[in-house]
């Protein structure tokens, strides 16, 4: 394999992204990462990977896989920024994103996991911008290489004069709020995100009229074991405080203590104000904050950036949120070690585990945003495989359906490759045989 079909949709997202105003190297490094996630698990994908970013190492590759994982089930970052900004651009970058995610499974020896994968992944894309898949990206081409079959590809389309899109208008509160309560299970959430929205209001309310008024602050802690809807609530979080009128643009920036945290002291401070102003206008994301400081205050570096995180909150206070996230215990430690954090954020909102019920509906809203259809039988052998699951810390939530919807969209690849012309039917439904534990190679 080359790097030509990788190379290509680079390219290509490269130059949407500068017709959108976004740095060129930007969205090469974001596609490189999603590529990276997406076939990390592939035989050979580093060397070929490696071929698509010159200068790049073996170990650039796997550093870059555990960036773009969070990608694999949500939109990429500068997605997520044209959306909120309303670009008209946003869904071009999303159409490059879903071919870049198929360009991914010609990475190294294809698997049917990478396929699995890819497919949610473009699925995530093009749902951030009101989009379906084109067709199922699950044909297996020649060598096995799975290919992006479309229902039309319109002739010589990229020689038609096509007058330049109106930006998207911004979504209202009440649209916001309805796409809150449209999520699967979190009621309690639900519950404290419109009290908050309702306590804002009237602050920003009372302040217009001239009126005295507390100030609350925005920031929120959320609490919960991993796939329960976080990353989800604080994208619309985001929204909403713009909605509101609190924020003026309205972005998620999702990051990690890898993102926050330099080789060096002194750098650390530079590189935290650098994400933080990426976030401004919007709401700054920190999963797992308490990585951090650690039990016992933590090393300089994480100390460092913690306070440089509070004098940035404080230097941006009208035009940020920042949303610290991870399990229970730990989040109450973080917060009460540094009073600057302590006195920032008093409201925390917990998520709750998902039911099986719960989850059996999340798994049938990813097939259908992948466009796929899982038969009443796949459904029955999900709940079977869940009654048998043990549920703890480390038990996925909602990560855990999509990781059975990726490893299912494998299988059913697998399964037709010996179909020379499957029908619309086949290529959607997903049966139970699909949902079966093994891989199938």
């Amino acid at each position: 394999m080359s790097d030509t079909d990788l190379g290509h949709a680079l390219a290509e997202l490269a130059r949407v992204a500068e017709q959108a105003g976004v740095r060129p190297d930007q969205a090469r490094s974001e596609g490189l990462a999603l590529a990276a996630a997406l076939a990390e698990s592939a035989s050979g994908a580093p060397a070929d990977w490696v071929l698509a970013s010159p200068g790049a190492s073996a170990q650039d590759f796997f550093d870059a896989a555990v960036r773009g994982r969070r990608w694999r089930g949500a939109p990429t970052a500068t997605l997520t920024e044209l959306v909120a900004s309303r670009s008209p651009q946003a869904v071009p970058y999303a159409e490059a994103l879903a071919a870049l995610a198929s360009a991914a499974c010609s990475l190294g020896e294809p698997t049917m996991r990478v396929i699995g994968n890819a497919s949610v992944a473009a699925a995530a894309q093009l749902h951030a911008v009101g989009a379906r898949p084109e067709a199922t990206p699950t044909s297996v081409g020649a060598a096995g290489v799975p290919t992006l079959v479309r229902a039309e590809e319109p002739a010589a389309k990229a020689e038609e004069a096509v007058p330049e899109p109106e930006p998207e208008p911004a979504r209202s509160l009440e649209d916001l709020l309805a796409e809150l309560d449209g999520l699967t299970g979190l009621d309690r959430v639900k519950q404290e995100v419109h009290r908050q929205v309702a306590v804002l209001r009237i602050e920003k309310l009372r302040a217009e009229a001239g009126l005295r008024a507390p100030t609350i602050t925005r920031h929120l802690v959320f609490v919960g074991n991993p796939g329960t809807g976080k990353t989800t609530v604080a994208r619309l979080v985001s929204g909403i405080y713009a909605a509101l009128g609190l924020l003026s643009k309205g972005q998620l920036v999702e990051v990690d203590r890898s993102e926050l945290v330099a080789g060096y002291l002194g750098q650390t401070a530079v590189k935290t104000a650098e994400v933080v102003a990426t976030a401004v206008g919007g709401v700054l994301f920190i999963d797992e904050a308490y990585s951090l400081t650690g039990t016992e205050g933590g090393d300089q570096y994480g100390r460092e950036a913690v306070d440089t995180l509070v004098k940035e909150m404080e230097d941006q206070r009208d035009d940020l949120v920042v949303i610290v996230a991870g399990y229970p215990d730990p989040m109450e430690t973080f917060i009460a070690a540094n009073p600057g954090l302590a006195s920032r954020f008093r409201t925390t909102i917990t998520f709750d585990d998902y039911a099986d019920d719960e989850l059996a509906d999340i798994l049938t809203d990813l097939a259908d945003q992948a466009d796929y259809e899982l038969a009443p039988k796949a459904l029955d052998a999900f709940r079977e495989q869940l009654e048998t699951t043990p549920r703890g810390e480390s038990f996925g939530n909602g990560r855990y359906a999509r990781n059975t919807l990726e490893a299912a969209i494998g299988r059913h690849a697998w399964r037709l490759r010996d179909v020379d012309a499957p029908t619309t039917e086949q290529l959607r439904q997903l049966t139970a045989s699909d949902l079966s534990e093994g891989d199938p190679t």
